[in-house]
């Protein structure tokens, strides 16, 4: 028998909270749209498309794993990353957008 232990609603906000904080930052908020559409991209990939330096790139995309914001997956010698959750893109640009005004 398995019991489900449902997240309240504090849990949430906090969650939520987390995931917004890390994605707030201008090169953060750039691999984010990055990696729009189901893309994914090794972390020499990221840097190359982004003008960052490799070091930049590493401590960015480990706070977004970190905060629950990026998979990764080990292939060989290159670790590759995408979006947990596709969504978050929705929201960036939504955000964007409302820059534009």
């Amino acid at each position: 028998m398995t019991i489900t232990i449902e997240k309240t609603d504090q849990e949430l906000l906090e969650e939520a909270s987390s995931m917004l904080r890390a994605v707030a930052h201008p090169v953060r908020l750039a691999i984010v749209e990055l990696l729009d559409n189901g893309t994914r991209f090794n972390v020499t990939e990221i840097f190359e498309r982004l003008g960052l330096e490799q070091a930049v790139a590493s401590h960015h995309l480990s706070i977004l794993r970190d905060r629950g914001v990026l998979n990764q997956e080990r292939e060989g010698k290159h670790v590759y990353y995408s979006l947990r959750h596709p969504r978050l893109t929705e929201i960036v640009h939504c955000v964007k957008d409302c820059c534009m005004v």
